[in-house]
């Protein structure tokens, strides 16, 4: 909105100081000799009363404040440039885990394994610091059983079960397996002597890696040779393999015997493999017969039967 303001006006805007901005008026005809007259009257009557100019600016504004109200445009004040406000930090989603400790200090594995007794051997993987898995597990899993076997039971790692009790073998699967056992008339304090390969719980349930079962196969093969089994039952993908050193799956190994430094090696299904695949516990049964076909007899008055 523009304010129309007389020449008055005009001059008591600029005794006070205050300019005012507005276009430049269009160009003219020259002016003629009459036409500086009323320029000079105003001049001439702006500087001859300068008592009266603060009253007539204090009018011309309020005539000014007036008008923008009734055209209902309120005076913007001047304002100072608002700096910028830094953004809030958001903070990270949480990731439902405790903020870990302090990794254990790995170092190579025990010297010497291959000439441990029972006691030294267990010492040695209970201080065994030589993979990643070491930093994560509550106990070592070392084995359970009778240390003078015919039959040896070679798993594959611990789960949350076994790494809380530090036996192998517990919970439904270990339930399974003992079920077995008794169908042939054994259990797993008598003749029988039961150890995995991984002695450690990998996170989460997790497959072990291939430099984890190098590192902890030596304390198997020590207990293979303290034992001195006549038959292996090696059960799962990663018992298999680091027994025969092989890749095949068990489904192509299964159903005949194999041999481990002499000792002959039957090869079947993890019992947790069983427990979610339950039509497969009829070829553990026949791999079960075929390590029991290897001794001449059962306990005498005991035939086998199929575990439920």
């Amino acid at each position: 909105m523009t304010l129309s303001l007389d020449d008055r006006q005009r001059a008591m805007l600029a005794e006070m100081g205050i300019r005012l901005f507005e276009p430049l008026p269009a160009a003219a005809p020259a002016a003629t000799g009459t036409s500086a007259a009323p320029a000079a009257t105003s001049t001439s009557a702006a500087s001859g009363a300068p008592g009266r100019s603060a009253a007539a600016a204090a009018s011309a504004a309020s005539s000014a404040s007036t008008q923008a109200v009734h055209s209902g445009a309120a005076p913007t004040p001047a304002t100072s440039p608002t700096p910028p406000i830094p953004p809030i930090p958001r903070p990270a989603p949480p990731s439902g885990r405790l903020p870990a400790s302090a990794p254990a200090t790995l170092g190579p594995p025990p010297s010497g394994i291959e000439a441990l007794d029972w006691d030294g051997l267990e010492q040695a993987v209970s201080g065994c610091q030589a993979c990643g898995l070491c930093q994560g597990r509550r106990q070592t899993v070392f084995g359970v059983g009778d240390r003078q076997a015919d039959w040896m039971i070679v798993g594959e790692a611990p789960g949350e079960q076994e790494d809380l009790r530090g036996e192998p073998f517990v919970g439904n699967a270990g339930q399974l397996l003992d079920s077995m056992l008794k169908a042939v008339g054994l259990d797993r304090g008598h003749r029988v002597y039961i150890a995995n390969v991984i002695k450690c719980r990998p996170p989460g349930n997790r497959n072990p890696e291939p430099s984890e079962v190098a590192q902890c196969e030596p304390f198997l093969r020590r207990q293979i040779a303290l034992v001195q089994p006549r038959i292996i039952l090696a059960m799962g993908r990663f018992a298999v393999q680091s027994l025969l050193a092989t890749q095949e799956p068990i489904g192509k190994l299964r159903g005949r015997l194999h041999q481990y430094e002499g000792v002959p090696v039957v090869v079947t299904y993890h019992p947790a493999y069983l427990l979610r695949n339950l039509p497969d516990k009829a070829k553990a049964w026949a791999d079960l017969c075929l390590a029991l076909d290897q001794f001449p007899s059962t306990e005498p008055g005991r035939e086998p039967s199929i575990p439920t």
